[in-house]
């Protein structure tokens, strides 16, 4: 079992990238938005019922994939590395998949935001993330998330054997994918 971890700020291409990498491995997809835009009929994620149901319906996903038999599995993942409770987040799941014989693979994808604004707009996002269709608030969010969290990691801050940092601003997604398949023999 496989667990790639791709993770940036949004728009950075995290899905786009995963659905890529599904194209070119066994590995399955599960972008963060599949939980979020689920609870989001009932409740907002920023709720804490909202927060609760997503964290409840990943983690029972994760349970289920880290035992079975599937080859593996690309989690996207927003992580915010100023807020302790997302690395212990990050490590609890890391500790999920090798617990049961798994091995973790850790992808960070950095943009520039220019080239960020413009993936937010993108028309596989949208189809995809239907709580990014409000354009004005998407931008705004993600402009004043930048501005609350660190969104991407310092050179070094990363101690996991299996990481890879590609910076993708002039990059498809098609090669970021191969780059991943080919950097860690999937």
């Amino acid at each position: 079992m496989k667990l790639v971890l791709i993770f940036g700020p949004q728009a950075v291409g995290k899905m786009t990238v995963g659905q890529e990498l599904v194209k070119i491995t066994d590995l399955k997809l599960f972008h963060n938005h599949m939980t979020i835009d689920l609870v989001s009929h009932f409740f907002s994620y920023s709720t804490t019922e909202g927060k609760k149901l997503v964290n409840l319906f990943r983690q029972q996903i994760f349970e289920e994939v880290s035992k079975s038999n599937l080859y593996g599995l690309i989690f996207t993942y927003v992580w915010a590395f100023d807020i302790q409770e997302d690395w212990d987040y990050v490590d609890n799941l890391a500790k999920l998949f090798e617990s049961r014989g798994g091995t973790v693979y850790f992808v960070e994808l950095e943009a520039d935001v220019a080239e960020r604004l413009e993936r937010n707009k993108s028309g596989n996002r949208l189809e995809h993330k239907p709580s990014k269709r409000d354009i004005e608030w998407s931008e705004k969010d993600l402009k004043s998330s930048m501005e609350k969290y660190r969104l991407n990691s310092i050179e070094g801050e990363i101690n996991y054997a299996n990481y890879l940092k590609i910076k993708n601003t002039n990059l498809s997604a098609e090669k970021v994918a191969l780059n991943i398949k080919e950097a860690f023999h999937l």
